[in-house]
């Protein structure tokens, strides 16, 4: 063959290539935006984001975060999202602070002394978090990325943390004390007031029912539930679940059934909230941790930190309909949806 038509079959070989890269990328770049509403699920043991379309129940994009992400939580907006890097053997100090639409990580925000960050809430534009360490609650301005407050608790290993819808009143539970403490907005010195209210066993898992009228608290170490009255700060009652060690606990959106993990049984245990009755012991895989709802409500994520995988429970029939491969040691997750 003559050399320069060789060189004008090459360079149209080259032309052609080039455009069906572009189309490839193009394509994938499409395929992986971030979809809203989108899932967003924390993967310990790989140290990082994924984000998850719920409609496809496919991976789009996986996000580097510090070591041993435990909670997450999304800006109002669904643009951002808030990670709590809780360590592994050595204590972190840091929060990821992620670009949802870009796929990436724009701030590692240092905490210095403050250690062991874990429970994570977003309200009135900040970010709210625990920090087991120093037994307080510290609060993340996004604008100007800084730490600009803090309060003690005063209770050992405070774990999580839910609010009301008005950011009036905090409750934290404090594992290692036995203890729920409601923080409330007072007219003392430092603007709130708080009362440490004695549960069972080592609570873990929190959440607060959709009317604020109760706060439930799993307590991992007596396998019971404690149900505190938010107007009074007191317990109202106190029932068996019949767990080893409960890890979460959620209400659904309807504020009719609780969702308790419990990764020693592998069991998700499903409760009626007005009798404290159980209504089912799901068997949902190994290692079940997290738990969230669907913002429809018809639908339960539920965290399978042993099948490296989240399980989708049907909140109709409470059995699974599917699982989804997310990575290594998934466990905190959020709904993030763009607004």
């Amino acid at each position: 063959m003559d050399i320069a038509l060789q060189r004008s079959a090459a360079a149209k070989l080259l032309v052609a290539l080039f455009f069906s890269a572009f189309i490839f990328a193009a394509a994938s770049t499409a395929q992986s935006q971030t979809p809203s509403p989108a899932l967003l699920v924390l993967n310990k043991a790989a140290n990082s984001l994924a984000i998850v379309d719920p409609a496809t129940k496919q991976v789009v994009a996986r996000i580097d975060t510090g070591e041993g992400p435990h909670e997450v939580a999304a800006s109002g907006d669904g643009k951002l999202a808030f990670v709590t890097n809780y360590g592994a053997k050595t204590p972190g100090n840091s929060l990821s602070v992620i670009d949802l639409v870009a796929q990436k990580e724009i701030h590692r925000v240092d905490l210095g002394p403050l250690g062991r960050p874990h429970g994570i809430l977003f309200a009135d534009g900040k970010v709210y978090f625990t920090a087991e360490l120093n037994k307080l609650i510290a609060r993340y301005d996004p604008d100007t990325n800084k730490v600009d407050w803090l309060l003690g608790i005063g209770q050992n290993r405070t774990h999580m943390l839910v609010r009301t819808k008005y950011l009036n009143e905090i409750f934290t539970s404090n594992v290692d004390s036995g203890t729920v403490t409601a923080i409330e907005k007072s007219s003392d010195p430092s603007g709130w007031k708080e009362t440490d209210i004695a549960v069972g066993k080592g609570p873990e898992g929190i959440d607060i029912s959709p009317d604020d009228k109760e706060v439930w608290a799993a307590n991992s170490g007596d396998g019971s539930v404690s149900v505190i009255d938010t107007a009074t700060s007191k317990v109202t009652h106190t029932f068996n679940a019949h767990t080893k060690h409960s890890n979460r606990l959620k209400f659904t959106n309807d504020g009719k059934l609780v969702l308790i993990s419990d990764p020693a049984t592998d069991e998700l245990i499903v409760v009626d909230a007005a009798t404290k009755k159980i209504v089912k012991q799901l068997n949902v895989g190994r290692g079940p941790g997290g738990i969230l709802i669907a913002s429809g409500g018809e639908r339960a994520y539920v965290a399978l930190a042993g099948d490296n995988a989240v399980a989708v429970i049907d909140l109709h029939t409470l059995e699974i309909t599917e699982c989804i491969p997310t990575g290594p040691g998934p466990d905190g997750m959020a709904w993030a949806q763009r607004h």
